[in-house]
């Protein structure tokens, strides 16, 4: 049986793929596959999908059908730097307002919506769109962008426009890391090959490594060639992230889940996060 692996082009999470050793993966009978986040949410819970760096509210809906690695996930305490809110008005004035949000996560949109109505208490309208900030705010108060959208949008940003990083803002408020990407697999996959999936977490945790070690220069050299910026300001990016999945994440993570449930986001609380201790182990 062969893993069909889903590979977000997005940069944030670029370090957990950018040293597999690909051709070794597919000698094995891995298959990989480019995806946008929200298709691949899709396509993982249609079962067309066995791997992939998921949305953690993607795992919360799935989480009878999914299992995650250890010591693998997009996270920050802090500045995230690629999750932003731009806004025409200062953040404590949107209730009433029109906020369009991005169409390709559910992760960051649902943390929004948690930010404004529990932490600022505001109400605004929502609207989903595809991502393009000009599009969004010709006719929106504010609009969230993620991922490399997000970055370029903020390298472009009109200087009358507020801008807020959500990672800082939910560190402000809770004092946790928000983890927005988890690596999950589903229950299938590991129950039918596990040995293939525990080489593919081996892979993941390699290219996690190789990428930490190097400072990430090889991978922000290439970066630079695609989104331009400087440097530093890449250097900064992958710094600011965590990479590993440890208790204190989905303490942050479970925190999340809650005040989702309790606003309503999540059908179902969740109790616990299933990662694969035999794997880690």
């Amino acid at each position: 049986m062969s893993l069909v692996i889903g590979e977000i082009s997005y940069t944030n999470i670029l370090p957990l793929y950018y040293d597999l050793d690909r051709e070794y993966l597919e000698s094995q009978g891995c298959k990989i596959k480019p995806q946008v986040p929200s298709e691949l949410n899709r396509e993982m819970s249609a079962g067309r999908v066995d791997v992939g760096g998921i949305s953690s509210f993607a795992y919360a809906e799935n989480k009878n059908h999914f299992t995650l690695f250890p010591n693998l996930s997009v996270s920050a305490l802090g500045k995230v730097g690629s999750i932003f809110l731009f806004s025409k008005v200062p953040i404590h004035q949107l209730s009433a307002k029109k906020v369009a949000l991005t169409s390709t996560s559910a992760t960051s949109t649902h943390l929004l919506k948690i930010i404004l109505e529990r932490f600022y208490e505001q109400s605004p309208r929502y609207t989903t769109m595809k991502p393009n900030i000009h599009k969004m705010l010709s006719d929106h108060d504010a609009c969230l962008l993620i991922g490399d959208e997000a970055i370029v949008a903020s390298f472009n940003k009109r200087e009358e426009l507020y801008q807020y990083d959500l990672g800082e803002l939910w560190y402000k408020h809770t004092g946790m890391p928000m983890t927005f990407a988890v690596l999950a697999i589903r229950n299938e996959a590991i129950d039918h090959n596990s040995h293939l999936a525990g080489t593919l977490y081996r892979s993941f945790l390699e290219s996690k490594k190789r990428s930490e070690m190097s400072h990430y220069q090889p991978m922000i050299k290439d970066i630079l060639k695609t989104y331009g910026g400087d440097k530093s300001f890449w250097e900064d990016y992958f710094n600011n992230l965590i990479y590993d999945f440890s208790n204190r994440e989905q303490r942050g993570l479970m925190l999340y889940y809650q005040l989702a449930y309790d606003l309503g986001y999540l059908s179902e609380p969740v109790e616990s996060i299933h990662v694969w201790k035999a794997v880690g182990s």
